[in-house]
């Protein structure tokens, strides 16, 4: 058979067992390999088989369970060993739990050298090698040319300190970023270029993302590393098990460590002396402390066989991955806008690159480009991808040397965005025209080309553009301004943020305050154990927790519209007036401070057990009720964010009036914008949209069979659109407010702040709760902009220059409200 059969053959048996073996894929596109590798159903039910069969005891005891399991786990410990290739006379396997609490108890060792140790890293470390030099003497990062540098004798410059001190190098068999591989070879290079045995230098290797995929072959004791740290779970899914192995004769270096714990010692004195005498009959024994995973390792036991019987030899895996890498890599670099443009900005060498004799793992690291060349926010791909069912991976993935390397950014680049705010998983992932971050895909064993071609499928469907005509055109403004054709449709407050909303009465004057509408987004649900806000995203049946405000009572009347079991309550009031005695006192040392979308604020919590048990029944998880009222200071205070985007263009006639002031460019920045009161909305004041861009969207929905959403989907404050006996033509109007500048309410003036950027929030029906595609799929299609998705769009009343009147002194606006457009 050809080799390109060969591996259709194989690709075709993988695809045949996924059903059965991984039902929990269903019709996700799991590509995130280098996080964790998915485990087997025939696994999983060995192991439950197993735990019911077996009486299973703590390995420090006489018993029967006890003997049985050390045996079980001396017999899984060899069979680990021979599947490295590495002989147990020259290596030990000591069981940790994952790959960075090996390299802790590498650390450990060499931390208790007197004189310190020197220590080396390469520059595509993972943070776990590289929170190491936080202990040595001196550090010092490189990359491979000055290995290669080193391996020939060279001796870097810049260390004064005379005393002679061991060095510990640590390097990657695979990046966990880009795939890149490193020579293993540096080991047996290392030790013979450094005889000194003052100054020996000893080597640690990363091969939890190598061994994921490949058969790593520790046959030759010469030419191992010293220490080799593993992830069980990238390897077989299940256990969440690492390893360290260890060369037997580089054991004395845990003689230095200082910790012992658990059975790792024969004889503890601490009464009048402090004496201790380690376990000396195997190296496992002095360094496992406390009790093993045992259960754990026994499945590892399991896992061994179940791999094996599933996807055959490591080289086989290796074989089947590097085939459908070469195919992902040559499927996106193919990929090109009508104007010839890449669509993806590739970071993993190319598996045909002449520069990397020795590979690349199947890690694929890029990013996206427009056609004309801006960058593709990472949090906008992750929404929609989040929305496509595929698994990801985005960001710096705790590999700041090669992202650094990748991305061309300096030290200095890297603290000042720092400085700027940015924060891993925060979504201001492009700072100063750079990405912060990558977009990573990895493969694994029971990956499939079907998954490769879905993936470039979908970046081609949603990321090539065809540049002429413009990718996300839209009609120009045509809207005649001081129309009386517009008015207020709908006005709706949402009392407790994330949850339902309450429609204002037709006829009921509804108070605007500087912070927005009054009663919006005052209350908020937060996590008893972090503090964090709750959000739809996260918890989709916030949706249907219902707030009624009722003056005459002056209650916030909560139901819950599903049902729940019968000893629950669906319904709870809360009292509108701040009354200090149902809160938590602010002083209280254990309260935990809130935060709202990453911000720090200062909530007042309420201390009713009903509240907090109402919320968290229906939600399953530990929450309670906040409230943030307006007029607070400091961290009781908050200021939106929103600012008018590039793309908003002002129409001439403004930009004439404006010009003969001085030349209007939209702020770029927050710092650049009035600072403006909210509460606890994401952005702004007040959020408003158009029904003549709904219409228009639920066109484009449509088009492409889906079904139209409702206007409350975008979860709006105001809702603006023609009178119900005038028929109109949305496309005249659709998608207008994008260039307002101005909106004048009955008599009360608001100030437009900018476009919404949108997620898939908006994907959650707000009647029932589910979640789907739309209408995030076609804002994607039709409203992105630099990378970004928009509808809808931020405003803020502006306060009347006027004598004191009832309307300067209590703002209100109703439905049927006449709306004008900038008016004069």
């Amino acid at each position: 058979m050809r080799e390109g059969e060969t591996r259709m053959a194989y690709d075709d048996r993988i695809e045949a067992i996924r059903k059965e073996e991984f039902p929990m894929l269903r019709d996700s596109i799991y590509l995130d390999h280098a996080g964790t590798t998915l485990y087997p159903k025939s696994l999983m039910d060995s192991f439950a088989a197993e735990m019911m069969a077996n009486l299973l005891g703590n390995p420090h005891s006489a018993s029967a369970s006890s003997q049985c399991t050390t045996l079980r786990i001396e017999n899984i410990r060899h069979r680990v060993l021979r599947f490295f290739q590495a002989d147990p006379a020259e290596f030990d396997l000591i069981f940790v739990a994952n790959a960075t609490a090996g390299i802790k108890l590498v650390n450990d060792a060499f931390r208790g050298f007197p004189e310190g140790f020197d220590y080396r890293y390469h520059q595509a470390c993972h943070t776990s090698l590289i929170g190491v030099r936080q202990e040595a003497r001196h550090s010092l990062c490189l990359d491979s040319g000055d290995v290669d540098e080193w391996v020939k004798g060279r001796h870097f410059e810049g260390k004064t300190d005379p005393h002679p001190r061991p060095t510990l190098f640590a390097y990657p068999a695979q990046s966990n970023m880009d795939g890149r591989r490193y020579p293993l070879r540096w080991c047996h290079q290392l030790r013979k270029t450094n005889l000194d045995a003052t100054c020996p230098v000893y080597t640690l290797l990363d091969a939890a993302a190598y061994a994921a995929t490949s058969p790593l072959d520790l046959s030759n004791a010469e030419t191992a590393p010293d220490f080799t740290v593993l992830s069980f779970y990238k390897i077989f899914g299940f256990p969440d098990l690492g390893g360290l192995i260890v060369k037997r004769n580089t054991a004395s270096i845990f003689k230095q460590r200082r910790y012992f714990g658990g059975g790792t010692v024969d004889m503890v004195v601490c009464s009048r002396e402090q004496w201790h005498a380690p376990k000396t009959q195997s190296l496992h024994e002095a360094l496992e402390d406390g009790t093993l995973p045992i259960h754990n390792i026994i499945a590892l036991g399991l896992a061994l066989e179940a791999h094996q019987k599933l996807y055959g030899s490591m080289a086989d895996v290796a074989s089947h991955t590097s085939f459908l890498t070469r195919e992902m890599h040559q499927g996106l670099e193919r990929l090109r806008h009508s104007n010839g443009e890449p669509v993806c900005v590739m970071y993993s060498a190319s598996p045909g690159d002449a520069n990397t004799s020795l590979g690349s793992g199947p890690v694929l690291a890029f990013n996206l480009r427009s056609a004309p060349g801006a960058w593709i926010s990472l949090a906008e791909f992750e929404k929609l991808a989040v929305l496509k069912l595929f698994h990801v991976r985005t960001g710096g993935v705790c590999n700041p040397g090669g992202i650094a390397a990748a991305l061309r950014l300096e030290p200095w680049e890297m603290k000042q965005n720092f400085s700027a705010g940015f924060r891993c998983g925060n979504e201001n992932d492009i700072i100063n025209g750079k990405p912060t971050g990558v977009i990573r895909v990895s493969l694994g064993a029971m990956s499939t080309l079907s998954d490769v071609e879905k993936f470039i499928a979908f970046i081609e469907e949603f990321y090539r553009e065809d540049y002429h005509p413009p990718p996300v055109p839209y009609p120009e403004p045509v809207i005649e301004y001081n129309t009386p054709d517009l008015v207020v449709s709908t006005i709706m407050v949402y009392p407790i943020k994330s949850c339902g909303g309450f429609r204002i009465p037709a006829d009921t004057p509804w108070a605007v305050r500087p912070e927005g509408l009054a009663w919006d987004r005052e209350w908020c649900l937060v996590h008893h154990g972090t503090g964090l806000a709750l959000s739809q995203k996260r918890y989709p049946q916030m949706a249907l927790i219902r707030p009624l405000i009722d003056f005459s009572a002056g209650q916030l009347k909560v139901t819950y519209r599903a049902p729940l079991p019968s000893t629950k309550l669906t319904e709870i009031s809360i009292p509108l007036s701040i009354n200090p005695d149902l809160f938590k006192p602010t002083d209280e040392p254990n309260i935990i401070e809130s935060r709202v979308c990453g911000e720090g604020v200062s909530t007042m919590i309420y201390k009713s057990s009903d509240i907090s048990t109402f919320f968290s029944n229906i939600l399953g998880v530990s929450c309670t009720l906040a409230r943030f009222p307006p007029g607070g200071s400091g961290k009781s205070m908050r200021h939106a964010k929103a600012h008018l985007q590039s793309y908003q263009a002002r129409s001439t006639a403004q930009s004439n009036t404006q010009g003969q002031l001085g030349i209007h460019t939209p702020p770029d920045s927050d710092s650049e914008s009035e600072q403006r009161r909210i509460l606890l909305s994401n952005e702004s004041p007040i959020l408003a949209i158009t029904l003549s861009s709904l219409a228009v969207l639920n066109r484009n929905i449509m088009k492409n069979g889906g079904s139209p959403v409702c206007a409350e989907a975008f979860r709006a404050n105001v809702i603006i659109g023609p009178p119900p006996a005038l028929a109109t033509s949305p496309e005249a109007s659709a998608y207008s407010e994008d260039h307002w500048d101005m909106l004048r309410i009955g008599v009360h003036d608001f100030k437009m702040l900018g476009a919404c950027r949108r997620c898939h929030m908006v994907c959650i029906n707000q009647e029932t709760a589910t979640k789907g595609e739309e209408p995030f799929i076609t804002l994607a299609k039709t409203r992105r902009f630099n990378g970004k998705v928009f509808f809808g769009v931020h405003m803020c009343h502006m306060p009347m220059i006027a004598p004191n009147t009832k309307d300067t002194q209590c703002p209100t606006i109703s439905v049927g409200d006449k709306v004008m457009v900038d008016p004069i």
